[in-house]
């Protein structure tokens, strides 16, 4: 797989170009709602630079039962994700399909594009998604999770991965 630090959209053409290379992710795994905030709070617990500068975003690649398997911050959302990806990739975790990929900021079309291509199944943002975010959500049977805070969250996609426990 080959990835690039630009946000996605740069330098593409046509919309359809964006949705060449994805596939559509298969069901699974199973996830308990109440985990969901949790995985907030361990993220942000994790972000040490952020601490120090209160400047940057930061995506974190939790395990199905909430175990965190890395976490990477940086000063573009999209940044996060790449490195979160690549290490996965490093590692051997590609297609990382029962994995939850937590971001800090919003869920925009990159954000969404970049995980549906490493294969993960469930993505959470604290902030919003973008309507074109929801649609590759949607298309591509990724479960997308937005404005998560507190006990609180959207679900926008593919809710049938979210069970209790």
């Amino acid at each position: 797989m080959l990835s690039s630090s630009a946000c996605g959209v740069c330098g593409t053409v046509l919309i359809e170009d964006l949705r060449r290379d994805l596939a559509r992710l298969p069901a699974g795994p199973a996830v308990d709602p109440a985990l969901l905030p949790t995985l907030v709070d361990r993220l942000r617990s994790g972000q040490g630079v952020f601490d120090r500068t209160g400047g940057l975003h930061a995506a974190g690649l939790f395990t199905p039962g909430g175990d965190l398997v890395c976490l990477r911050e940086d000063v573009g959302r999209h940044n996060a994700v790449d490195k979160v990806v690549g290490r996965a990739f490093l590692d051997q975790r590609l297609p990382a399909r029962n994995s939850i990929l937590v971001v800090s900021g919003r869920a925009g079309y990159e954000i969404v594009q970049k995980s549906i291509s490493a294969g993960i199944s469930v993505l959470a943002a604290v902030g919003a998604p973008s309507s074109l975010a929801v649609a590759l959500a949607r298309e591509f049977n990724q479960t997308l999770i937005g404005f998560l805070k507190g006990d609180r969250f959207n679900v926008y996609s593919a809710p049938e991965r979210l069970s209790p426990a």
